[in-house]
């Protein structure tokens, strides 16, 4: 395994019943790029990803995450953000609380990083707002907060740029370059092609599969 390897999926297989959603998928992604996934609705992104971080076990293949073995070295990959799916938070704390409560699960941060991370994704204003207070798009960032505040070496984003406006969608990009320079991988699903064109290094098109 080449120590510059972030991410690497070997001929994976992953079938629910008799429907194939993965097959025979490989990818490389290595440290202080960002991959792009594009794909149609049912192509596997989502399952793909689920795949990287232990959610899920494929039928066959290997997934390595900073050269450990998922499933088999560890069943979670130790230094890993994502975005999947929606972002879940408890809507009665506050943005700040949300992430504080989850941040005491590991233990690694504390206030003074929790604060810097909300400023990154401009919600240190709205940082004592109640979850149900925040709009979609601030819900989002939170997301986008909850998935860096510990500095991990990998991260997993799908759709990370769903419900923000034009100019929170330009913030955030900015904040991803910004992270890929800092040599994080990150592996990054969007349907939208401006995204991809303008922070993918490479792009892997993943499509439906019929069996």
């Amino acid at each position: 395994m080449n120590e510059n390897t972030g991410i690497s999926v070997s001929h994976v297989y992953k079938s629910f019943g008799k429907e194939t959603v993965l097959h025979d998928v490989s990818l490389t992604v290595g440290r202080g790029e960002i991959a792009g996934l594009v794909g149609n609705n049912g192509s596997g992104k989502t399952v793909l990803m689920k795949c990287i971080c232990g959610f899920l076990h494929p039928e066959r293949g290997e997934i390595t995450v900073c050269g450990r073995h998922i499933g088999r070295d560890c069943d979670f990959p130790q230094s890993l953000g994502l975005i999947i799916e929606t972002p879940g938070f408890l809507p009665s704390m506050s943005g700040y609380r949300n992430l504080r409560t989850l941040a005491a699960l590991r233990g690694l941060i504390g206030k003074a990083e929790i604060l810097d991370t909300l400023r990154r994704v401009g919600l240190y204003d709205a940082r004592h707002k109640s979850v149900s207070k925040y709009s979609l798009g601030m819900r989002q960032r939170l997301g986008l907060a909850q998935a860096i505040m510990e500095n991990p070496d990998v991260l997993i984003l799908d759709e990370p740029f769903n419900a923000l406006d034009a100019k929170a969608v330009g913030e955030m990009r900015a904040l991803l370059l910004d992270l890929k320079s800092q040599g994080k991988t990150i592996l990054l699903a969007s349907h939208n092609a401006e995204d991809i064109r303008t922070l993918c290094d490479h792009v892997h098109e993943m499509e439906v599969h019929v069996s």
